[in-house]
């Protein structure tokens, strides 16, 4: 099957690879031309342009940053010079956007004559590489079962959560728990820190209780040594994400206040300078090192 996929950072790239992995043709576009060097010389087919991209495949793959940069996108594809430039095709927008700008994408590309599915992820780099995302697809059901085989070349675990739009929100609301956690997890070490209590103890009483999550372990070392650089997750996409979640917990008649408060406190991290670190980062502005005197 020929494949395109649009976006070639952290996540975009090893997606690419698992799709030539598993015996496609993939045909790949990025803004900043020297990433794809890697996904060239494994045998993707470097396009100068989406639209170059997009005559060559059957789907395309978007893995970038918001909805704007999907919608940018599809124009520069030809939508509106002529009558379905996308008849035929497949778009598949796998980062995380609003559910209601994946509602918007849905019929700017089904007036262009395509199909769109929102299929945003849960994992990072490792499971990019090794095909084992949790996948959330929003779609009609003959669109799905269309494109499933697709995505099982990319993750493990498949939910169709229901039409688009759908997926959009729960991946909202797992976001918003990974900025939650992190941030809870970040405070009550820095207790612990601060009140010399030993961390393997603090540790192990968590990993027997119903409070622990594996998530904590994964960014331990992180904050105790204060190294955030080579994320799998940078502080600014999870700003980007808490935002996202706050607006749709209004929009729902919600109380944003919670979600809103580690927003901030994100925020606060990118004020400080780590935007494109890893967002356990948020470690230092829960608990700062002490100024010197």
């Amino acid at each position: 099957m020929n494949i395109g996929v649009i976006g070639t950072g952290l996540m975009g790239s090893p997606m690419a690879l698992r799709l030539l992995s598993a015996g496609h043709k993939v045909w790949v576009y990025n803004r900043t031309p020297e990433r794809l060097i890697p996904l060239e010389l494994a045998g993707a087919k470097v396009c100068a342009t989406p639209l170059a991209l997009i005559q060559n495949v059957e789907a395309v793959i978007f893995m970038v940053t918001n909805g704007e940069a999907v919608r940018s996108l599809l124009e520069s594809m030809g939508l509106g010079n002529c009558e379905a430039p996308l008849s035929h095709k497949a778009i598949i927008q796998m980062g995380t956007i609003a559910p209601a700008e994946s509602q918007q994408l849905s019929q700017v590309v089904a007036q262009a004559g395509g199909t769109y599915l929102e299929a945003p992820v849960l994992g990072s780099i490792p499971e990019a590489k090794n095909g084992k995302l949790i996948i959330m697809a929003g779609a009609e059901n003959e669109a799905y079962q269309r494109w499933q085989p697709l995505l099982e070349c990319l993750g493990t675990t498949l939910y169709h959560v229901g039409p688009v739009g759908s997926a959009a929100t729960l991946k909202l609301t797992m976001n918003q728990l990974i900025g939650s956690l992190t941030a809870a997890f970040a405070q009550s070490l820095g207790l612990v820190q601060a009140a010399g209590i030993d961390v393997d103890i603090f540790m192990a009483v968590l990993r027997q209780s119903a409070l622990y999550a594996p998530t904590f372990d994964k960014k331990l070392h992180r904050m105790q040594t204060r190294q955030f650089a080579d994320p799998n997750f940078p502080t600014k996409h999870l700003l980007k994400d808490m935002g996202l979640f706050v607006a749709a917990a209004k929009a729902a008649g919600l109380s944003p206040f919670p979600a809103e408060s580690v927003r901030q406190l994100v925020e606060q991290a990118m004020q400080a300078g780590f935007d494109d670190d890893d967002y356990a980062a948020l470690f230092n502005i829960v608990s700062p090192l002490p100024k010197p005197e």
